[in-house]
């Protein structure tokens, strides 16, 4: 099997000339996604298939969660950065300037001067991953922490801070929902992509009568891998590869490999 193919059924392995992004378009012209298209004359459409729904105050106060009871933040999301700080103003709470951050990448981290004065304040951060994060917080098992999140979330951190013993409260503070894709003709393509196991579950909701047929599947990380594989689905193209990181990569190797057997 050749690196990055995942099935086995050479009925399969066909020219790939439509492909279907579950994600917003790119503004970058630059994108990886248009040099791809332009290389391999293909049709890329986006799409975003998840949408982010706030959590109002009113349902935000019934969580009964005190934020100026906790002494750090950890922080997963540019989305729950937003939220955190929307809830906090609209709760007329303001955030002390001895509060530390506990952010899962740099990325993440440096979003945080949209509200704050980052040079003033104790912010940690990981790598990128949430391994990465959780070997941060070992050495701060003392702090109390609220978690911000989505009501879909990775189990990853949680179950670390409740199985460790660390005071820690999590706040569902915004929604990860299906978008409406009602307007879409069909789902008809050569390829679709996702990116999370949220992209997976909208598919169908949107589309309870679903036959992959011949439309390949491509995935990035093994929980959205995972989804769509309890959803039925038949895998073809699976990122993140060693010679391959990004979505992108991985499907220019597919492509490399079946436009040229066609």
């Amino acid at each position: 099997m050749s690196e990055g193919i995942l099935t086995e059924d050479k009925k399969r392995l066909n020219k790939v000339s439509t492909i279907l992004v579950s994600q917003p378009q790119p503004v970058d012209a630059k994108s990886p996604y248009t040099a791809l298209s332009e290389k391999y004359n293909i049709k890329i459409d986006f799409r975003q298939f998840i949408q982010i729904d706030p959590v109002d105050i009113k349902e935000f106060r019934k969580q009964k969660i005190n934020i100026l009871s906790h002494t750090a933040v950890i922080f997963t999301s540019r989305n729950a950065v937003d939220h955190f700080f929307r809830l906090a103003a609209e709760s007329k709470v303001e955030i002390p300037s001895d509060m530390k951050y506990y952010c899962i990448s740099e990325q993440t981290a440096n979003y945080l001067q949209k509200y704050i004065v980052i040079r003033k304040r104790k912010i940690f951060t990981g790598s990128r991953t949430a391994s990465d994060l959780i070997e941060v917080l070992k050495k701060h098992k003392n702090e109390k922490f609220i978690f911000p999140c989505s009501n879909i979330r990775k189990d990853d951190i949680p179950t670390f801070l409740n199985e460790n013993g660390y005071s820690c409260s999590e706040a569902i503070i915004y929604k990860t929902v299906a978008s409406d894709l009602s307007d879409l003709a069909d789902v008809n393509y050569d390829v679709i992509a996702f990116f999370s196991p949220s992209g997976i579950n909208s598919l169908f909701v949107n589309f309870p009568d679903f036959k992959q047929n011949n439309t390949r599947i491509a995935v990035f990380g093994p929980t959205t891998a995972q989804a769509a594989k309890d959803a039925g689905l038949i895998l073809d193209i699976e990122a993140p590869l060693p010679n391959a990181p990004s979505m992108t990569g991985a499907l220019e190797l597919y492509i490399k490999k079946v436009n040229s057997i066609s």
